[in-house]
């Protein structure tokens, strides 16, 4: 996958911490991606909802971040721009 001519790797990701620019908040971690198979390309991130424990329990649901949301990819976070209250 290349983000502004600099490859990333999906596994790498998932270890960064997803913050929100609006508010500051930490989101939480990426545990999934949403791929389009016919373009080869991903078109969103996947959060666990909050309650979530390891992304698997709990009754809320899951956030979606699209992949254009995304503004900023670092070595610690990854920045994005979305309105959402958590």
């Amino acid at each position: 996958m290349e983000r502004g001519g600099v490859m990333i790797n999906l596994s790498e990701m998932r270890e960064k911490e997803v913050i929100n620019i609006r508010d500051g908040a930490k989101i939480g971690l990426i545990y999934d991606f949403e791929i389009d198979l016919e373009n080869g390309r991903v078109i969103g991130v996947i959060i666990p909802g909050p309650g979530k424990i390891l992304g698997v329990f709990g009754k809320n649901k899951d956030m979606v971040i699209d992949w254009k949301n995304i503004v900023r990819i670092g070595t610690d976070a990854i920045l994005v721009d979305i309105d959402v209250e958590l």
